[in-house]
C-alpha cells in the first residue's frame, strides 16, 4: 500500500511554520475569500506566522485539523484542507478545501477530498461527511456533486456579504456511497 496521504498529484501533510506564506496568499484575493469563508480585514505577516507556527505546533490527531496540500510536481504549497465540527457519536464530520490559484482545475481538490474521506471513513469510522458551499460557487458545487456528495438541503440568505444575503447549499455523502465507487484499502 501506498503512503495514504498522497494520491497521483499531491500529498496532504501538517502544517509547518514556513507556510504562513501560503496562507497569506490565500487570503489576498476577495472573491476568493469569499467562496470559502468571510472577507476579514487584512492582517499583518506577522499575524500569519504566529498563527501558522501555532498549527505547525499542535500534536497530530484529535478530532479536528488542518493539513497542507502540496503539489508532488513542484512541492510547493497548493492549499489547505480543514476537517471540523466532528460528532464521533453521529459519526459524521464536516470539511473544507482551498486551493491556490495557480493550481486549480487541475484535480487537485477532487484528489484531497478523497484521501481525507478515506481516512475518515476507513480509519477514523465516521460514516457522514458534510459540506457547506456558498449558492454561488459553481466549481465547488460541480466537485462535490462529482465526488458524489448529495445535496441536502438549502439554507436561505445565511450569510450577509458583497452588500447582500446568500444562500447555503448543504451537501453529504456516507461512506457506504463514498464505497460504492472507490476501494476500501487493505491492510497489505
Amino acid at each position: 500500500m501506498r503512503d495514504m496521504w498522497t494520491g497521483g498529484k499531491l500529498r496532504l501533510r501538517g502544517v509547518e511554520p514556513e507556510d504562513w506564506e501560503g496562507f497569506r496568499d490565500l487570503a489576498q484575493n476577495t472573491v476568493d475569500v469569499r467562496n470559502t469563508d468571510l472577507v476579514e480585514p487584512p492582517r499583518s505577516d506577522e499575524s500569519f506566522r504566529s498563527w501558522t507556527a501555532e498549527r505547525a505546533g499542535r500534536p497530530p490527531g484529535g478530532e479536528a485539523f488542518r493539513l497542507v496540500i502540496e503539489g508532488l510536481a513542484d512541492r510547493v504549497f497548493a492549499g489547505s484542507v480543514t476537517v471540523a465540527e466532528t460528532d464521533s457519536r453521529a459519526g459524521r464530520f464536516r470539511m473544507g478545501i482551498v486551493i491556490t490559484r495557480d493550481h486549480r482545475r487541475k484535480g487537485y481538490a477532487a484528489e484531497a477530498t478523497e484521501l481525507v474521506l478515506t481516512y475518515m471513513f476507513a480509519e477514523q469510522r465516521y460514516n457522514k461527511c458534510e459540506v457547506e458551499v456558498h449558492a454561488f460557487n459553481d466549481a465547488s458545487l460541480a466537485l462535490y456533486r462529482k465526488l458524489g456528495f448529495v445535496e441536502e438541503g438549502r439554507l436561505r440568505q445565511h450569510e450577509f456579504f458583497a452588500g447582500s444575503h446568500h444562500d447555503v447549499v448543504l451537501l453529504g455523502i456516507t461512506a457506504g456511497e463514498y464505497w460504492a465507487s472507490h476501494q476500501q484499502p487493505s491492510v497489505r
